[in-house]
């Protein structure tokens, strides 16, 4: 195909959708159904605990909380407290909303990488994007980054496919630019596509008439999502802990990011290298035809430049303004975790065009080092060391109706041992909890109030209590941090030989001499 540098270029469908949105739908189910096996299984963790607690508030108590905290999570929240009165809020209940939303991801990218590249890339990118080690991972985890890598997969797709109809794609902007804020409402980040799909489109010859829809979609979008934007701003003291904490070590990068394990980011990094390798090769025969060197043969946008832009791009700006503010933590790039899947097929695709045998061998090898990542991930502390299960399921086997529980209030938020009450409540059904002040529900924060443990006697929460549970937060053995042990005994508790430690947590028993 020949084209001139004068004339915009349409970008056309170059493939017929026949069996497109087959092969789409059953690997979408197949990546709804990986994320989902096993996802019952890991503990919950404080962040996940925090989805939950906000969405058992009523919906008035929750937009007064969003004024004041965790506005970018809002969309989130609401969607999980409507799951939730009807599903409950059960570990693998509130999991498999994300689960749903890697299946969509999943699809959109088989869907892209038909209509860019072909039917077998097609199928090697779905496979790969529902067993990537960060797909996998958020797939599993009742948080929102699943949503906003399915919205910016979906928004890219659209992007492509409005960008081949040029007097025929009004719906499809307007529906570019209602996904483009509710993703934004999602996730904050997802705004950066904005700079992304720029890139893509001022690179894809079309028309100034296609480039004026794109920034009337795209600014009506970020108008839509401004107030989440402001509020955002308003509230990003929450993140500033990010800057006292190691983002940017060579393991994060390099396989944290989406890949996990440093063995399977080897051979990951290296089919993205091969796709770039073979991408420069093609560019330099387009040149030599006079071709625009960033568009296939068809004039489409090409598919390994779209994977790096997608890939490449956000995570480059969240670094570069986390040594200003603090912004970027790898979770925060999840939503580039399909780029990744498309840039690794892509690989794997063109060693099948050198030889069959080593494009099979590369795929079987990113297909087996992905499992044991998969299987690390559904085991009981996979969540960032979490035991509130096991916190819960101790309680549950050892006490006894009318006991009380003093939780550690001494470590940060996330590790407080008081979070499994609410990611587990049955273990603490028949407890009393003496130290609690105001409940997260009667205040506008994401955690509650308590009293220490001597400003709890003085009140009388101790009268007629004969024994007490105390859980401490204990990251090693012997390293439990006594919380509020030296005031149980100051009020005549004695600790028992019932010491019974977790995986990050020592449960001990007090009782009080008769």
């Amino acid at each position: 195909m020949s084209l001139t540098t004068s004339t915009p270029t349409v970008v056309a469908d170059p493939h017929p959708a026949r069996g497109r949105v087959l092969v789409a739908m059953l690997l979408g189910f197949v990546g709804t159904g990986v994320a989902a096996a096993g996802s019952w299984i890991p503990s919950l963790w404080a962040d996940e605990v925090t989805s939950i607690m906000s969405a058992q508030r009523s919906i008035p108590s929750l937009m007064q909380m969003l004024g004041q905290v965790d506005a970018v999570h809002g969309l989130y929240y609401a969607g999980l407290h409507a799951w939730g009165s009807v599903f409950g809020f059960s570990p693998f209940s509130v999991r498999i909303p994300s689960a749903v939303a890697v299946g969509f991801a999943t699809a959109a990218v088989v869907l892209l990488a038909d209509r860019l590249g072909s039917r077998r890339v097609a199928v090697l990118a779905g496979v790969v994007c529902a067993l990537l080690p960060r797909v996998t991972y958020m797939g599993e985890e009742a948080r929102s980054f699943a949503f906003s890598a399915a919205i910016v997969a979906w928004l890219t797709f659209l992007l492509i496919v409005a960008l081949g109809r040029e007097g025929r794609a009004v719906a499809i902007w307007v529906l570019y630019g209602a996904l483009l804020a509710v993703g934004i409402f999602v996730f904050l980040y997802v705004a950066l596509f904005a700079v992304v799909h720029a890139i893509v489109v001022f690179t894809a010859r079309v028309s100034r008439r296609i480039i004026a829809r794109w920034a009337i979609a795209t600014g009506s979008g970020l108008l839509a999502a401004a107030p989440v934007l402001v509020y955002a701003f308003r509230e990003h003291g929450q993140v500033a802990y990010l800057g006292t904490i190691e983002q940017l070590a060579p393991d994060t990068l390099f396989s944290g990011l989406w890949f996990g394990q440093w063995t399977f980011a080897v051979i990951a990094w290296g089919t993205i290298v091969v796709a770039v390798i073979v991408e420069v090769g093609r560019m330099r025969t387009r040149r030599a035809s006079r071709m625009p060197v960033l568009l296939d043969e068809s004039g489409a946008p090409s598919l390994v430049f779209v994977g790096l832009v997608w890939l490449l791009v956000p995570t480059l700006v969240l670094i570069s303004m986390h040594a200003f503010v603090p912004d970027f933590t790898a979770r925060y790039v999840s939503f580039c975790a399909p780029a990744a899947a498309l840039l690794v097929a892509s690989g794997v695709d063109d060693l099948f065009a050198v030889r069959r045998w080593i494009g099979s061998a590369a795929g079987a090898l990113v297909i087996l080092l992905a499992l044991p990542v998969y299987a690390a991930q559904r085991t009981p502390y996979a969540k960032n060391d979490a035991d509130y299960a096991e916190i819960s399921a101790v309680l549950g086997a050892h006490a006894k109706t009318g006991d009380a529980v003093v939780f550690d209030e001494s470590t940060r938020p996330s590790r407080r041992p008081r979070l499994a009450k609410y990611g587990y409540p049955a273990g603490f059904d028949d407890l009393e909890d003496v130290t609690l002040q105001t409940s997260y529900l009667d205040g506008l924060t994401l955690r509650d109030y308590a009293f220490t443990v001597q400003s709890a006697a003085i009140l009388g929460r101790f009268d007629g209590v004969d024994r007490v549970w105390m859980i401490e937060y204990a990251p090693s053995p012997g390293h439990a941090d006594t919380y509020g042990v030296r005031d149980l005994e100051a009020i005549g508790y004695h600790a028992t030989s019932t010491r019974i430690p977790t995986h990050r947590g020592l449960i001990t028993l007090y009782e009080r001499a008769p």
